[in-house]
C-alpha cells in the first residue's frame, strides 16, 4: 500500500527555561490511502505531539527534526503557503478538546460555513444544505434547530460531533483523529466509528487514529503503533499485536480495565441530597423581540436520592440531560421542583446562602482544558478554593496542594507549571485535585475519566473509591463509559431525552435491565 503520509525518525524537543525536553524520540510510521493506523499509549507518551508535527502545528518552543512527507512533499520546514493548503483540506484534524477548538463567539452554522467557503467556495443555501447533511451524519438530532446555537449551548458530546463534521466537511485525503470519541456516549460512539470506517472506505481516505481505548483500536484499525515515553515500543497488524503482544508495556495496556465495585454504603447512612419532581426547561426564542416559541426539555420530573458514602451513576446519550440534572442539584442553573441538601430545600436560597455550601459541593467538569485558567499555575488552580474558604488548621497552602496532588497521582514538583504544559490526562487530574482539596461532602464528576488512558482510568477509579472510603464522600458520577460506571456506582440512573427511564442498583441494572433503551446502551459497549 502506497504511503500518503510518511513519518521517518521524527524527533521533537521542547525548550523551557533554557532546558530541553525530548517528547518524541525517533518515531517512524506511515499512513496509506484506505488504511487506518492507530497510535496508542498513556497520556504524555507523545501521541498527539507526533500527530501535530505532521503539518507543523506545534508552537515556537518546539524543535522538530526528521522527515514528514505528505504526497511526497516535505512538511518539516515547509513554507506557510504550502502548509495552509494542506491543513484542513488535504490533512484534516479532529482535536481532543472541542471547547478549545470551537469559536465561542460564532454559531455552529457560521463555523462550518467558514470551512466550506474557505476550501470549496461554497456559500448560501448550498452551504446550509451541506451543513445540515454533515450534522445529521454525525448524529445531531434536530440539526436545523442547532444551526444558530453557540458552542456553550451544546453538550460536550454534541460539541465533539460538530468538530467531526468540520473535519469531514472538505473530504480530506488524510484524517488525523485525536481521541475523536472521547466525549461521546456509547451508542453515538459506535455510529461515529462506523461513519469514519465508511468514509475511509468510500473516499479512500487515510486515517491516523489517536486513542487510549484499545477496544476502539481493535474494532477499526489495520495497524497499531504502541507509544511509551516518546518511543514506538511495538508496532504491527492489530490482530498480531493484540493477540500476541511482545512488549511488557503492550501487555500492561491490554490488561488495564476498571473492575471491582465500591465499598458498601455505611449502615444507616443518611440522605445527603435529593431531587423531587425536578424540571429544567430552556426557552427557545425567535423573532425580533426574541419571544419564547418553545422549550428544550432538558430534564423532566426527575426524582432520586443520594446517600452519604454513595455513588449514583448517571448514564445516557449526549444531550439526554445528565449534566443538566447534576447542575440543577448543585443550584448552578435555575430549575423547578425541590432540591434537598442535608434535609433543607435549597432551591430558593440566595447567592450568599449558597456560598456557604460551595465548600461542601464541588464539581469536576468534562473538559479539563476549558475549565482551567491558562494564566494560572497548577498550584494556583488547585489552591483557588482554599483562598475562598480557607485552609483547615492554618496549614501552609503549598502543603495542602502537595498532599492532594500526591493523592491524585500528580508530581508536586510540577505545581508551578501551567495547564498547557500538562497532557490531557494530567489536566483532568488537576481538575479532580482542585475539587478534592476542600474535602467536600458531595462531588459531581462529569466524565472524569473520559480524557484518560486505560491504565490511568484504573488508577483514578481506585483513587476515587479510596477517597470515598476515607472521607465518606457522595458522588454523582456522569459517564458514557459503562465499565467505569459499573466499577464506581452503587446505584445508576438511565436518562433519555430528559427523562429518567430506569433507576436501580448497579448490579440489577447491568444484569437485569428493564427497558429496551438500557439494553441498547449495554449492547453498544460490546
Amino acid at each position: 500500500m502506497k504511503s500518503r503520509l510518511e513519518v521517518k525518525d521524527l524527533r521533537v524537543c521542547f525548550r523551557q527555561d533554557g532546558k530541553f525536553t525530548e517528547a518524541v524520540k525517533g518515531v517512524s510510521f506511515s499512513v496509506g490511502l484506505g488504511e487506518t493506523v492507530a497510535l496508542v499509549g498513556e497520556s504524555g507518551s507523545g501521541k498527539s505531539v507526533s500527530a501535530l508535527s505532521t503539518v507543523s502545528l506545534l508552537g515556537d518552543s518546539a524543535t522538530v527534526s526528521g522527515s514528514v512527507t505528505y504526497a511526497g512533499q516535505q512538511m518539516i520546514g515547509a513554507d506557510e503557503k504550502l502548509l495552509r493548503k494542506v491543513r484542513g483540506n488535504d490533512v484534516s484534524f479532529i482535536f481532543q478538546e472541542p471547547m478549545t477548538s470551537l469559536n465561542p463567539l460564532h454559531t455552529i452554522e457560521k463555523q462550518l460555513g467558514e470551512s466550506l467557503a474557505l476550501h470549496q467556495g461554497i456559500a448560501g443555501n448550498q452551504s446550509r444544505s451541506l451543513i445540515l447533511e454533515l450534522l445529521n451524519k454525525v448524529g445531531i438530532r434536530e440539526a436545523e434547530t442547532r444551526l444558530n446555537a453557540y458552542p456553550h449551548q451544546l453538550s460536550g458530546g454534541q460539541r465533539q460531533r460538530v468538530m467531526i463534521a468540520m473535519a469531514l466537511a472538505n473530504k480530506p485525503d488524510v484524517l488525523i483523529a485525536d481521541e475523536p470519541t472521547t466525549a461521546l456516549d456509547v451508542t453515538i460512539q459506535a455510529q461515529i466509528l462506523d461513519l469514519l470506517v465508511e468514509l475511509k472506505n468510500t473516499e479512500n481516505m487515510g486515517l491516523l487514529f489517536i486513542t487510549h481505548d484499545l477496544g476502539i483500536v481493535r474494532r477499526i484499525a489495520d495497524t497499531v503503533c504502541v507509544m511509551q515515553n516518546g518511543l514506538i515500543v511495538e508496532a504491527g497488524p492489530v490482530d498480531k499485536v493484540f493477540d500476541y503482544p511482545q512488549h511488557s508495556y503492550t501487555q500492561k495496556l491490554l490488561a488495564a480495565e476498571p473492575s471491582g465495585q465500591p465499598d458498601p454504603i455505611p449502615t444507616g447512612a443518611g440522605i445527603i441530597a435529593a431531587a423531587e419532581h425536578l424540571k429544567v426547561w430552556f426557552p427557545i426564542t425567535a423573532g425580533l423581540l426574541r419571544r419564547t416559541v418553545g422549550h428544550v426539555q432538558a430534564v423532566n420530573d426527575a426524582n432520586f436520592e443520594l446517600r452519604v458514602g454513595e455513588t449514583v451513576g448517571i448514564v445516557g446519550e449526549s444531550g439526554s440531560g445528565k449534566t443538566t440534572l447534576a447542575l440543577a442539584v448543585m443550584r448552578l442553573i435555575p430549575s423547578e421542583g425541590r432540591v434537598i441538601y442535608m434535609g433543607q430545600d435549597i432551591r430558593d436560597w440566595s447567592v450568599s446562602e449558597l456560598r456557604r455550601l460551595r465548600k461542601d459541593m464541588q464539581i469536576v467538569f468534562q473538559d479539563p482544558f476549558g475549565s482551567l485558567s491558562p494564566r494560572m499555575t497548577c498550584m494556583q488552580i488547585i489552591a483557588e478554593g482554599l483562598g475562598v474558604h480557607g485552609v483547615e488548621d492554618g496549614r501552609p497552602v503549598r502543603d495542602a496542594v502537595s498532599e492532594v496532588m500526591l493523592e491524585t497521582g500528580l508530581d508536586p514538583t510540577t505545581m508551578d507549571r501551567y495547564p498547557h504544559e500538562f497532557s490531557g490526562g494530567q489536566r483532568q487530574r488537576i481538575a479532580i485535585a482542585r475539587a478534592m482539596v476542600l474535602r467536600p461532602k458531595l462531588v459531581v464528576l462529569d466524565e472524569p475519566t473520559s480524557a484518560l488512558d486505560m491504565t490511568v482510568q484504573v488508577q483514578i477509579v481506585e483513587l476515587l473509591r479510596g477517597l470515598q472510603r476515607k472521607y465518606g464522600l457522595a458522588f454523582l458520577f456522569i459517564s458514557h463509559d459503562l465499565k467505569v460506571v459499573r466499577a464506581m456506582s452503587h446505584k445508576v440512573l438511565v436518562m433519555k431525552q430528559g427523562d429518567i427511564v430506569e433507576q436501580g442498583s448497579a448490579e440489577d441494572l447491568f444484569e437485569r435491565p428493564q427497558t429496551d433503551y438500557t439494553r441498547l446502551l449495554l449492547q453498544a459497549t460490546h
